[in-house]
Protein backbone atom coordinates (compact mmCIF):
# COMPACT_ATOMS: atom_id res chain seq x y z
CA UNK A 1 0.00 0.00 0.00
CA UNK A 2 0.84 3.64 -0.34
CA UNK A 3 2.41 5.84 2.03
CA UNK A 4 1.67 9.01 0.24
CA UNK A 5 -0.53 10.25 -1.87
CA UNK A 6 -0.66 13.29 -4.08
CA UNK A 7 -4.00 14.44 -4.81
CA UNK A 8 -3.56 16.69 -7.95
CA UNK A 9 -6.99 18.04 -7.83
CA UNK A 10 -8.99 21.07 -6.04
CA UNK A 11 -11.83 21.52 -4.39
CA UNK A 12 -14.68 18.66 -2.84
CA UNK A 13 -13.11 16.37 -4.14
CA UNK A 14 -9.63 16.40 -3.20
CA UNK A 15 -11.59 16.83 0.02
CA UNK A 16 -12.97 13.27 -0.37
CA UNK A 17 -9.97 11.69 -1.27
CA UNK A 18 -8.34 13.11 1.76
CA UNK A 19 -10.35 11.55 4.12
CA UNK A 20 -10.23 8.58 2.49
CA UNK A 21 -6.77 8.48 2.89
CA UNK A 22 -6.51 9.01 6.56
CA UNK A 23 -9.14 5.88 7.29
CA UNK A 24 -6.99 3.95 5.17
CA UNK A 25 -3.72 5.73 7.30
CA UNK A 26 -2.21 6.76 3.85
CA UNK A 27 -0.24 10.27 4.33
CA UNK A 28 -1.77 13.45 1.84
CA UNK A 29 -0.08 15.85 -0.24
CA UNK A 30 -2.36 18.85 -1.69
CA UNK A 31 -1.68 20.98 -4.34
CA UNK A 32 -3.00 24.33 -4.79
CA UNK A 33 -3.43 27.58 -7.10
CA UNK A 34 -2.81 30.69 -5.17
CA UNK A 35 -6.60 31.32 -5.66
CA UNK A 36 -7.10 28.06 -3.37
CA UNK A 37 -4.61 28.83 -0.64
CA UNK A 38 -7.84 29.02 2.12
CA UNK A 39 -9.54 25.43 0.76
CA UNK A 40 -10.16 22.80 3.02
CA UNK A 41 -8.68 20.37 1.04
CA UNK A 42 -5.27 22.21 1.75
CA UNK A 43 -6.09 22.34 5.68
CA UNK A 44 -6.98 18.73 6.06
CA UNK A 45 -3.97 17.23 4.11
CA UNK A 46 -0.87 16.46 5.94
CA UNK A 47 1.19 18.80 3.85
CA UNK A 48 0.50 21.11 1.11
CA UNK A 49 1.91 22.88 -1.93
CA UNK A 50 1.32 25.95 -4.21
CA UNK A 51 1.84 24.74 -7.52
CA UNK A 52 1.00 28.11 -9.48
CA UNK A 53 -1.41 30.82 -10.26
CA UNK A 54 -5.17 31.02 -9.99
CA UNK A 55 -5.71 29.75 -13.78
CA UNK A 56 -5.86 25.57 -14.25
CA UNK A 57 -3.30 26.25 -16.94
CA UNK A 58 -0.81 28.05 -14.38
CA UNK A 59 -1.42 25.10 -11.46
CA UNK A 60 -3.94 22.22 -12.04
CA UNK A 61 -2.94 21.33 -15.74
CA UNK A 62 0.71 22.54 -15.22
CA UNK A 63 2.67 18.85 -14.57
CA UNK A 64 6.32 20.33 -14.45
CA UNK A 65 4.69 21.98 -11.20
CA UNK A 66 3.31 18.92 -9.82
CA UNK A 67 5.70 16.42 -10.71
CA UNK A 68 8.03 18.60 -8.89
CA UNK A 69 5.56 18.51 -5.67
CA UNK A 70 5.51 15.19 -6.13
CA UNK A 71 9.43 15.03 -5.75
CA UNK A 72 9.99 17.33 -2.77
CA UNK A 73 7.36 15.96 -1.05
CA UNK A 74 8.24 12.09 -1.93
CA UNK A 75 4.89 11.13 -2.65
CA UNK A 76 4.81 7.70 -4.31
CA UNK A 77 1.51 8.12 -5.67
CA UNK A 78 -1.05 10.55 -7.42
CA UNK A 79 -4.51 10.47 -7.46
CA UNK A 80 -6.06 13.18 -10.23
CA UNK A 81 -9.78 12.71 -8.90
CA UNK A 82 -11.78 14.31 -11.58
CA UNK A 83 -11.38 17.15 -14.58
CA UNK A 84 -7.99 18.34 -14.88
CA UNK A 85 -5.79 15.10 -15.28
CA UNK A 86 -7.73 12.68 -14.86
CA UNK A 87 -8.13 11.23 -18.32
CA UNK A 88 -4.51 12.73 -19.44
CA UNK A 89 -2.79 9.64 -20.67
CA UNK A 90 0.79 12.02 -20.92
CA UNK A 91 0.67 12.53 -17.35
CA UNK A 92 -0.60 9.16 -16.28
CA UNK A 93 2.70 8.39 -18.34
CA UNK A 94 4.89 11.01 -17.00
CA UNK A 95 4.00 9.60 -13.52
CA UNK A 96 5.42 5.75 -14.32
CA UNK A 97 7.97 7.54 -16.57
CA UNK A 98 9.01 8.99 -12.63
CA UNK A 99 8.06 5.55 -10.37
CA UNK A 100 5.38 7.33 -9.31
CA UNK A 101 1.81 5.52 -9.41
CA UNK A 102 -0.93 6.85 -11.11
CA UNK A 103 -4.45 5.60 -9.45
CA UNK A 104 -6.13 5.27 -12.39
CA UNK A 105 -6.01 3.07 -15.79
CA UNK A 106 -2.61 2.60 -17.88
CA UNK A 107 -1.73 5.61 -20.55
CA UNK A 108 -2.68 2.99 -22.95
CA UNK A 109 -6.34 2.27 -21.37
CA UNK A 110 -6.92 6.39 -21.44
CA UNK A 111 -6.00 6.32 -24.97
CA UNK A 112 -8.08 3.37 -26.23
CA UNK A 113 -11.18 5.23 -24.64
CA UNK A 114 -10.40 9.04 -24.68
CA UNK A 115 -10.66 9.18 -28.57
CA UNK A 116 -15.07 8.79 -28.95
CA UNK A 117 -13.47 7.18 -32.58
CA UNK A 118 -11.40 4.90 -31.41
CA UNK A 119 -13.61 4.09 -28.26
CA UNK A 120 -16.27 3.02 -30.51
CA UNK A 121 -14.55 0.74 -32.95
CA UNK A 122 -13.49 -1.13 -29.42
CA UNK A 123 -17.24 -1.49 -28.05
CA UNK A 124 -18.05 -2.91 -32.01
CA UNK A 125 -15.37 -5.68 -31.77
CA UNK A 126 -16.47 -6.58 -28.15
CA UNK A 127 -19.87 -6.63 -29.20
CA UNK A 128 -21.96 -3.58 -27.00
CA UNK A 129 -24.16 -1.87 -29.24
CA UNK A 130 -22.91 1.73 -30.21
CA UNK A 131 -25.64 4.38 -31.53
CA UNK A 132 -25.50 3.95 -35.46
CA UNK A 133 -23.26 6.63 -37.39
CA UNK A 134 -20.04 6.81 -39.39
CA UNK A 135 -16.64 4.58 -39.46
CA UNK A 136 -14.24 7.38 -38.69
CA UNK A 137 -13.47 11.51 -38.88
CA UNK A 138 -15.23 13.50 -41.20
CA UNK A 139 -13.08 15.18 -44.03
CA UNK A 140 -15.34 17.72 -45.20
CA UNK A 141 -19.29 19.03 -45.24
CA UNK A 142 -19.48 17.53 -48.40
CA UNK A 143 -18.64 13.66 -46.81
CA UNK A 144 -21.10 14.92 -43.65
CA UNK A 145 -23.93 15.75 -45.81
CA UNK A 146 -23.56 12.50 -48.14
CA UNK A 147 -23.59 10.41 -44.74
CA UNK A 148 -26.00 12.63 -42.97
CA UNK A 149 -28.66 11.02 -45.84
CA UNK A 150 -27.48 7.65 -45.11
CA UNK A 151 -27.67 7.22 -41.54
CA UNK A 152 -31.16 9.55 -41.70
CA UNK A 153 -32.36 12.58 -40.16
CA UNK A 154 -31.89 14.16 -37.33
CA UNK A 155 -27.85 13.41 -36.88
CA UNK A 156 -25.62 14.92 -34.29
CA UNK A 157 -21.73 15.85 -35.06
CA UNK A 158 -19.41 15.49 -32.01
CA UNK A 159 -15.57 16.27 -31.69
CA UNK A 160 -13.31 13.13 -31.34
CA UNK A 161 -12.02 14.57 -28.44
CA UNK A 162 -14.19 16.16 -26.74
CA UNK A 163 -17.02 15.94 -23.19
CA UNK A 164 -19.06 18.18 -21.39
CA UNK A 165 -21.37 19.05 -24.38
CA UNK A 166 -18.20 20.68 -26.14
CA UNK A 167 -17.71 20.69 -29.78
CA UNK A 168 -21.46 19.05 -30.54
CA UNK A 169 -24.01 19.67 -32.81
CA UNK A 170 -27.39 18.27 -33.32
CA UNK A 171 -28.59 18.88 -36.91
CA UNK A 172 -32.48 18.15 -38.06
CA UNK A 173 -31.93 18.63 -42.02
CA UNK A 174 -29.36 19.38 -44.60
CA UNK A 175 -30.02 23.31 -44.99
CA UNK A 176 -28.18 23.09 -40.92
CA UNK A 177 -25.43 20.93 -41.89
CA UNK A 178 -22.46 23.29 -43.31
CA UNK A 179 -22.80 25.89 -40.17
CA UNK A 180 -23.01 23.16 -37.66
CA UNK A 181 -19.65 21.53 -38.85
CA UNK A 182 -17.79 24.42 -39.04
CA UNK A 183 -18.66 25.59 -35.36
CA UNK A 184 -18.44 22.48 -34.28
CA UNK A 185 -15.00 22.22 -35.73
CA UNK A 186 -13.83 25.71 -34.44
CA UNK A 187 -15.32 24.59 -30.75
CA UNK A 188 -13.77 21.61 -31.07
CA UNK A 189 -10.59 23.52 -31.78
CA UNK A 190 -10.78 25.93 -29.25
CA UNK A 191 -11.59 23.45 -26.53
CA UNK A 192 -9.55 20.48 -27.04
CA UNK A 193 -6.81 21.80 -29.28
CA UNK A 194 -7.92 18.77 -31.82
CA UNK A 195 -10.52 19.57 -34.16
CA UNK A 196 -11.18 16.16 -35.24
CA UNK A 197 -15.69 15.40 -35.93
CA UNK A 198 -17.38 12.38 -35.95
CA UNK A 199 -20.84 11.41 -37.03
CA UNK A 200 -23.99 9.54 -35.61
CA UNK A 201 -27.70 9.16 -35.28
CA UNK A 202 -29.17 11.46 -33.06
CA UNK A 203 -31.12 9.22 -30.55
CA UNK A 204 -34.45 11.29 -29.55
CA UNK A 205 -35.68 11.08 -26.21
CA UNK A 206 -32.79 9.53 -24.44
CA UNK A 207 -32.17 8.75 -21.04
CA UNK A 208 -28.50 9.30 -20.08
CA UNK A 209 -27.77 5.52 -17.95
CA UNK A 210 -24.37 5.11 -17.24
CA UNK A 211 -22.94 1.84 -15.31
CA UNK A 212 -20.63 1.81 -12.61
CA UNK A 213 -17.77 -0.51 -13.19
CA UNK A 214 -14.30 -1.85 -11.45
CA UNK A 215 -11.42 -4.00 -12.53
CA UNK A 216 -8.08 -5.18 -11.36
CA UNK A 217 -5.28 -5.77 -12.43
CA UNK A 218 -5.13 -9.35 -12.58
CA UNK A 219 -8.72 -9.04 -15.22
CA UNK A 220 -11.92 -9.30 -13.00
CA UNK A 221 -13.88 -6.60 -13.67
CA UNK A 222 -17.31 -6.58 -11.63
CA UNK A 223 -20.42 -3.90 -11.92
CA UNK A 224 -22.24 -2.17 -9.54
CA UNK A 225 -25.45 -1.08 -11.05
CA UNK A 226 -26.64 2.07 -12.89
CA UNK A 227 -26.93 5.78 -12.41
CA UNK A 228 -29.75 7.79 -14.37
CA UNK A 229 -27.76 11.19 -15.16
CA UNK A 230 -30.69 12.38 -17.77
CA UNK A 231 -31.46 15.46 -15.76
CA UNK A 232 -28.90 17.72 -16.95
CA UNK A 233 -28.18 21.58 -19.18
CA UNK A 234 -26.64 22.11 -21.84
CA UNK A 235 -24.97 18.48 -21.67
CA UNK A 236 -24.40 19.69 -18.10
CA UNK A 237 -25.43 17.30 -15.17
CA UNK A 238 -27.60 18.51 -12.20
CA UNK A 239 -29.10 15.55 -10.75
CA UNK A 240 -28.38 11.93 -10.81
CA UNK A 241 -29.53 8.79 -9.45
CA UNK A 242 -29.37 5.18 -8.57
CA UNK A 243 -31.17 2.81 -9.41
CA UNK A 244 -32.83 4.77 -12.56
CA UNK A 245 -36.35 4.33 -12.13
CA UNK A 246 -36.66 4.05 -15.67
CA UNK A 247 -35.07 0.47 -15.49
CA UNK A 248 -36.21 -2.79 -15.27
CA UNK A 249 -34.17 -5.75 -13.48
CA UNK A 250 -33.44 -7.44 -17.22
CA UNK A 251 -32.27 -4.02 -18.50
CA UNK A 252 -30.13 -4.06 -15.90
CA UNK A 253 -28.63 -7.38 -16.67
CA UNK A 254 -28.24 -6.79 -20.12
CA UNK A 255 -26.32 -2.90 -19.73
CA UNK A 256 -24.33 -4.56 -16.75
CA UNK A 257 -22.92 -7.52 -19.66
CA UNK A 258 -22.54 -4.93 -21.70
CA UNK A 259 -20.72 -2.49 -19.53
CA UNK A 260 -18.48 -5.87 -18.08
CA UNK A 261 -17.69 -6.83 -21.87
CA UNK A 262 -17.05 -2.88 -22.74
CA UNK A 263 -14.14 -2.83 -19.75
CA UNK A 264 -12.71 -6.16 -20.45
CA UNK A 265 -12.09 -5.42 -24.20
CA UNK A 266 -9.26 -3.00 -22.61
CA UNK A 267 -8.40 -5.39 -19.67
CA UNK A 268 -9.74 -2.12 -17.63
CA UNK A 269 -7.71 -1.71 -14.18
CA UNK A 270 -9.36 1.30 -11.92
CA UNK A 271 -12.97 2.87 -11.62
CA UNK A 272 -14.88 3.71 -14.18
CA UNK A 273 -17.93 4.66 -15.70
CA UNK A 274 -19.38 3.05 -18.83
CA UNK A 275 -21.76 5.83 -20.48
CA UNK A 276 -24.96 4.78 -22.56
CA UNK A 277 -28.00 6.29 -24.72
CA UNK A 278 -31.17 4.98 -23.69
CA UNK A 279 -34.17 5.34 -26.00
CA UNK A 280 -37.69 5.00 -24.69
CA UNK A 281 -38.00 1.75 -26.18
CA UNK A 282 -34.88 0.22 -24.04
CA UNK A 283 -32.56 0.04 -26.44
CA UNK A 284 -29.16 1.20 -25.22
CA UNK A 285 -26.09 2.04 -26.90
CA UNK A 286 -22.76 3.01 -25.92
CA UNK A 287 -21.87 6.84 -25.71
CA UNK A 288 -18.58 6.52 -24.03
CA UNK A 289 -16.19 5.85 -21.01
CA UNK A 290 -14.91 7.62 -18.26
CA UNK A 291 -11.57 6.15 -16.87
CA UNK A 292 -11.84 8.25 -13.39
CA UNK A 293 -14.02 8.47 -10.70
CA UNK A 294 -17.20 10.60 -11.61
CA UNK A 295 -18.74 13.45 -9.77
CA UNK A 296 -21.72 11.64 -8.94
CA UNK A 297 -20.16 8.26 -7.58
CA UNK A 298 -21.48 9.19 -4.04
CA UNK A 299 -25.25 7.88 -5.11
CA UNK A 300 -23.81 4.65 -6.64
CA UNK A 301 -21.50 4.44 -2.74
CA UNK A 302 -24.80 5.09 -0.87
CA UNK A 303 -26.99 2.34 -2.47
CA UNK A 304 -24.52 -0.52 -2.43
CA UNK A 305 -22.15 0.56 0.58
CA UNK A 306 -18.76 0.80 -1.74
CA UNK A 307 -16.36 3.21 -1.20
CA UNK A 308 -15.16 3.64 -4.49
CA UNK A 309 -12.01 5.79 -3.82
CA UNK A 310 -10.91 3.60 -1.41
CA UNK A 311 -11.59 0.72 -4.12
CA UNK A 312 -9.80 2.68 -6.75
CA UNK A 313 -6.63 3.22 -4.18
CA UNK A 314 -6.42 -0.46 -3.17
CA UNK A 315 -6.67 -1.40 -7.13
CA UNK A 316 -3.41 0.79 -8.05
CA UNK A 317 -1.87 -0.84 -5.34
CA UNK A 318 -1.88 -4.19 -6.67
CA UNK A 319 -4.98 -5.35 -5.03
CA UNK A 320 -8.05 -7.55 -6.52
CA UNK A 321 -11.43 -6.93 -6.08
CA UNK A 322 -14.42 -9.12 -5.44
CA UNK A 323 -15.32 -9.61 -8.98
CA UNK A 324 -19.27 -9.35 -7.31
CA UNK A 325 -21.82 -7.58 -9.32
CA UNK A 326 -23.53 -5.36 -7.21
CA UNK A 327 -27.65 -4.31 -6.58
CA UNK A 328 -28.94 -1.71 -5.44
CA UNK A 329 -30.87 -2.09 -2.38
CA UNK A 330 -31.54 1.36 -1.52
CA UNK A 331 -32.31 4.71 -3.46
CA UNK A 332 -30.43 7.62 -3.40
CA UNK A 333 -30.27 10.96 -5.08
CA UNK A 334 -27.46 13.72 -5.86
CA UNK A 335 -28.30 17.26 -6.08
CA UNK A 336 -25.41 19.54 -7.60
CA UNK A 337 -25.29 22.62 -5.71
CA UNK A 338 -23.77 25.15 -8.18
CA UNK A 339 -22.79 29.10 -7.43
CA UNK A 340 -25.12 29.90 -10.80
CA UNK A 341 -28.57 31.55 -10.75
CA UNK A 342 -31.36 29.60 -11.90
CA UNK A 343 -33.55 32.75 -12.29
CA UNK A 344 -30.88 33.82 -14.53
CA UNK A 345 -30.22 31.27 -17.22
CA UNK A 346 -27.87 29.49 -14.43
CA UNK A 347 -25.52 32.49 -14.85
CA UNK A 348 -22.00 31.58 -12.59
CA UNK A 349 -21.61 33.88 -9.46
CA UNK A 350 -18.60 33.84 -7.93
CA UNK A 351 -17.83 36.13 -4.55
CA UNK A 352 -17.74 35.58 -0.92
CA UNK A 353 -19.81 33.03 1.26
CA UNK A 354 -20.94 35.56 4.25
CA UNK A 355 -23.76 32.75 5.62
CA UNK A 356 -23.39 29.22 5.36
CA UNK A 357 -25.89 26.09 6.89
CA UNK A 358 -25.49 22.36 5.67
CA UNK A 359 -28.60 20.18 6.42
CA UNK A 360 -28.30 16.97 8.05
CA UNK A 361 -30.01 14.12 9.85
CA UNK A 362 -31.01 10.17 8.70
CA UNK A 363 -30.59 9.75 4.99
CA UNK A 364 -28.20 12.79 3.83
CA UNK A 365 -24.93 13.29 3.09
CA UNK A 366 -23.23 16.20 1.89
CA UNK A 367 -19.92 16.54 0.27
CA UNK A 368 -18.86 20.07 -0.50
CA UNK A 369 -14.73 22.25 0.40
CA UNK A 370 -16.74 25.31 1.15
CA UNK A 371 -17.63 27.29 4.98
CA UNK A 372 -18.84 30.89 5.76
CA UNK A 373 -15.85 32.79 4.56
CA UNK A 374 -15.04 31.44 2.10
CA UNK A 375 -14.38 33.20 -1.31
CA UNK A 376 -15.65 31.13 -4.82
CA UNK A 377 -13.31 32.16 -7.36
CA UNK A 378 -14.04 32.93 -10.98
CA UNK A 379 -11.34 30.07 -12.59
CA UNK A 380 -12.85 27.05 -12.19
CA UNK A 381 -16.25 24.56 -12.47
CA UNK A 382 -19.15 26.16 -10.68
CA UNK A 383 -19.99 23.44 -8.02
CA UNK A 384 -19.53 24.36 -4.58
CA UNK A 385 -20.71 20.86 -3.21
CA UNK A 386 -22.87 17.81 -3.78
CA UNK A 387 -26.30 16.77 -1.69
CA UNK A 388 -27.21 13.53 -1.44
CA UNK A 389 -29.93 11.26 0.29
CA UNK A 390 -30.64 7.80 0.46
CA UNK A 391 -33.83 5.93 1.95
CA UNK A 392 -35.87 2.97 1.11
CA UNK A 393 -37.79 3.76 -1.79
CA UNK A 394 -37.38 6.88 -4.59
CA UNK A 395 -40.18 8.48 -3.11
CA UNK A 396 -38.50 8.63 0.26
CA UNK A 397 -35.45 9.85 -1.20
CA UNK A 398 -37.40 12.50 -2.94
CA UNK A 399 -38.82 13.95 0.27
CA UNK A 400 -35.81 13.77 2.11
CA UNK A 401 -33.86 15.72 -0.81
CA UNK A 402 -36.97 17.91 -0.35
CA UNK A 403 -36.68 18.40 3.32
CA UNK A 404 -32.84 19.16 3.39
CA UNK A 405 -32.54 21.57 0.46
CA UNK A 406 -34.95 23.55 2.26
CA UNK A 407 -32.66 23.53 5.14
CA UNK A 408 -29.55 24.37 2.96
CA UNK A 409 -28.40 28.03 3.70
CA UNK A 410 -25.99 29.94 1.57
CA UNK A 411 -25.64 33.66 1.51
CA UNK A 412 -23.91 35.69 -0.27
CA UNK A 413 -23.72 33.94 -3.80
CA UNK A 414 -26.77 32.57 -5.89
CA UNK A 415 -26.85 28.81 -5.95
CA UNK A 416 -29.07 26.39 -7.69
CA UNK A 417 -30.71 25.28 -4.32
CA UNK A 418 -34.08 27.09 -5.65
CA UNK A 419 -34.20 24.96 -8.78
CA UNK A 420 -33.58 21.97 -7.11
CA UNK A 421 -35.95 22.80 -4.83
CA UNK A 422 -38.75 23.23 -7.71
CA UNK A 423 -37.42 19.96 -9.45
CA UNK A 424 -38.37 17.81 -6.11
CA UNK A 425 -41.77 19.00 -6.29
CA UNK A 426 -42.33 18.98 -10.21
CA UNK A 427 -44.83 15.84 -11.18
CA UNK A 428 -43.13 14.68 -14.03
CA UNK A 429 -39.86 14.48 -12.30
CA UNK A 430 -41.38 12.51 -8.92
CA UNK A 431 -42.87 9.96 -11.65
CA UNK A 432 -39.83 8.85 -13.33
CA UNK A 433 -41.12 10.87 -16.25
CA UNK A 434 -38.18 12.85 -18.21
CA UNK A 435 -35.32 12.94 -20.98
CA UNK A 436 -32.00 14.40 -21.32
CA UNK A 437 -34.30 16.93 -22.88
CA UNK A 438 -36.24 17.55 -19.78
CA UNK A 439 -35.26 20.65 -18.74
CA UNK A 440 -35.37 22.76 -22.35
CA UNK A 441 -39.40 23.00 -21.04
CA UNK A 442 -38.55 23.30 -17.18
CA UNK A 443 -39.58 26.67 -16.10
CA UNK A 444 -38.39 28.63 -12.70
CA UNK A 445 -41.37 29.63 -10.82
Amino acid sequence: MFTKILIANRGEIALRIIRTCREMGIKTVAVYSTADKDSLHVKFADEAVCIGGPKGVESYLNIPHIMAACEITNADAVHPGYGFLAENAKFAQICADHGIKFIGPTPEMINKMGDKITAKETMIKAGVPVVPGGEGLLESVEEAKKLAKEIVYPVIIKATAGGGGKGMRVVWNESEIEKAFSDAKMEAAASFKNDGLYMEKFVEEPRHIEIQVAGDQYGNVCHLSERDCSIQRRHQKLVEESPSPFMTAELRQRMGEAAIKAAAAINYESVGTIEFLVDKHRNFYFMEMNTRIQVEHCVTEEVVSYDLIKEQIKIAAGEKISGKNYEPKLHAIECRINAEDPYNDFRPSPGKITVLHTPGGHGVRVDSHVYAGYVIPPYYDSMIGKLITVAQTREEAINTMYRALSEYVIEGVKTTIPFHLQLMQNEDFRKGNFTTKFLETFKMK
